[in-house]
C-alpha cells in the first residue's frame, strides 16, 4: 500500500505538523505559506488576515485528526 503524499506544512511528518500547529504564530504563517505555494492567493490572504482565530483551532483539529489543514477556499 503506498503512502499518501502531499501532507500539509511542506511534507513533514505528522507529528512535527502536529507540534508545529500547535504554535499560533508558526500555525498561521505555515498555514498562509502553504496555501500560497498551492497557488491559492485568496486563500493565503484569508489566512493571513483570519487564520489567528477560530481557524486556527480548526486547523489544529483537523491536524490531529486527519493531517491535513482546513481547506474552506479553493481560489
Amino acid at each position: 500500500m503506498a503512502k499518501k503524499s502531499g501532507k500539509d506544512y511542506f511534507g513533514l511528518g505528522r507529528l512535527v505538523s502536529i507540534i508545529l500547529a500547535i504554535i499560533p504564530i508558526t500555525a498561521w504563517i505555515l498555514g498562509a505559506i502553504t496555501r500560497f505555494s498551492e497557488g491559492k492567493i485568496v486563500a493565503g490572504l484569508l489566512r493571513l488576515i483570519f487564520g489567528f482565530n477560530i481557524v486556527w483551532i480548526i486547523d489544529l483539529i483537523l491536524m490531529i485528526v486527519n493531517g491535513r489543514i482546513m481547506r474552506i477556499l479553493n481560489i
